[in-house]
């Protein structure tokens, strides 16, 4: 199939040229960058990647292909792929179709054979910024441009209503790695945007799990009694979730055990009272290194977010549990008398290090104590 020609352009007024490796027509988002080697078609379907456009800065991508096992949702969330090179041939006994017919099926647009360095430099020094692809025919630069410029950026704006699930179900499926345990702990899983493999290594360690909406009420979730809560990953600026935060607050009154990641560790600190901030370009990667500061342990993480929590803000009630390694950014939060606790990264990884997997430990230690 002929490649068209594609170009995208950056709210500074910055274009590149490339090639089509998705769908036609036009898309804005907020333009990232993410360091992982492997992974693209969980980087693509993970929802805490909405509106977002993902430069993935290993030059070489595709040549695994795509299959229906590596999917962290049911949608593809990301608004578009900047890549360096696509490769030409897929080679793996799970391939089902190229990461081109992917793109196309999903109605994604992507583009490849740009400068995806000189991209990421730009982003590192200037931060993150509105930007726009335009992949097709009569492609007009100024006018890109204007589109990259009229994006408004995520702060202030609320996604998780629109990746959250429309209806609450239970979810059984654990992964392909060995069996899975017998356990009585009833867990109620608050979707802000999970992912799938989340579910698949709670289910693993046996829990019950009940997936509701964001905007669940700590009212229902007490009603379906259970042992602990987990405040999963999600997109967009924490602050204006305060829904999410007035849930959190009326759980932790109950000394309800609970466990947040990404989203949900933001969330979890505003309930506590701290506060929450855009960072320049954020942590996407899956190669970030945190420091457990009681044990001093560093393990390397999987990162997604482009908010953080401020430190300062905290409580004193509240201690800092892991800081990252590459600019001191608070990590992991944990009350001082409450069974309450939470982690920027995403501890089960797809894609990235399996380091982190202690946490989920961490979380039945608290509900055998609220048992």
């Amino acid at each position: 199939m002929k490649q068209e020609q594609a170009v995208l352009a950056l709210a500074d007024g910055t274009i590149f040229k490339g090639k089509s490796i998705g769908a036609l027509g036009q898309v804005n988002g907020e333009i990232v960058f993410n360091t992982s080697m492997t992974g693209y078609q969980e980087i693509l379907t993970d929802p805490s990647y909405a509106k977002q456009i993902v430069t993935l800065t290993y030059p070489h991508i595709g040549n695994t292909g795509t299959n229906d096992e590596d999917i962290e949702s049911d949608n593809v969330w990301s608004s578009g792929l900047v890549i360096r090179s696509l490769s030409e041939t897929e080679s793996s006994w799970r391939n089902k179709n190229s990461l081109s017919d992917y793109l196309r099926n999903n109605n994604i647009i992507g583009i490849s054979d740009i400068d995806t360095r000189k991209l990421t430099r730009i982003i590192r020094s200037k931060g993150a910024q509105g930007a726009s692809i335009f992949a097709g025919q009569s492609i007009i630069e100024n006018e890109v441009i204007e589109k990259a410029q009229a994006f408004e950026g995520l702060a202030g704006l609320d996604l998780a209503k629109e990746v959250t699930t429309s209806a609450n179900y239970h979810w059984t499926e654990g992964t392909w790695r060995g069996d899975i345990k017998n356990s009585e702990f009833k867990v109620t899983v608050i979707d802000f945007g999970i992912k799938k493999n989340i579910l698949r290594i709670l289910a693993d360690r046996g829990y019950k799990l009940n997936v509701v909406s964001a905007q669940t009420s700590s009212e229902e979730i007490l009603e379906m009694e259970p042992n602990g809560v987990f405040l999963s990953n999600g997109p967009g600026d924490p602050e204006p979730c305060d829904y999410a935060v007035e849930t959190i607050k009326k759980l932790s009154e109950q000394k309800m055990p609970l466990f947040g990641i990404c989203l949900g560790h933001q969330l979890l600190a505003l309930s506590l009272g701290g506060r929450t901030s855009k960072m320049k370009f954020g942590h996407h990667g899956a190669n970030h290194p945190v420091q457990d500061i009681k044990t001093k342990k560093v393990s390397v993480s999987s990162q997604n977010h482009g908010f953080t929590v401020e430190e300062t803000s905290l409580p004193k009630t509240v201690k800092v549990t892991h800081k990252s390694l590459f600019d001191g950014t608070v990590q992991g939060i944990e009350h001082e008398t409450l069974p309450l606790f939470s982690f920027q990264g995403h501890p089960e990884a797809s894609p990235g290090p399996h380091d982190l997997k202690y946490l989920f430990e961490r979380f039945e230690e608290n509900m055998k104590k609220n048992a």
